[in-house]
């Protein structure tokens, strides 16, 4: 990062933020996958999913913004 695209590095940084949050869900829901499972465990599990995938397309959402100011700044469009 550096001083000439302060928006850039933001974008940057939340997109790697982003991708930090997405590895710990995962990483949760692998956790609730490796036990034997009640019903209120299923239901941690199931969450742990939907909290997955919620971060996944925060990670997406982030890496379109950051790509597409990368293409204007570098390529004017």
């Amino acid at each position: 990062m550096n001083d000439e695209h302060p928006d850039l590095d933001e974008m940057q940084a939340a997109y790697k933020a982003a991708v930090e949050e997405w590895i710990a869900k995962i990483r949760h829901e692998e956790e609730l996958a490796s036990v034997a499972h009640t019903a209120a465990e299923v239901d941690l599990w199931e969450q742990a999913d939907m909290d997955e995938e919620d971060a996944r397309d925060r990670v997406k959402a982030a890496k379109e913004a950051y790509e597409d100011a990368l293409r204007k700044k570098l390529f004017g469009f």
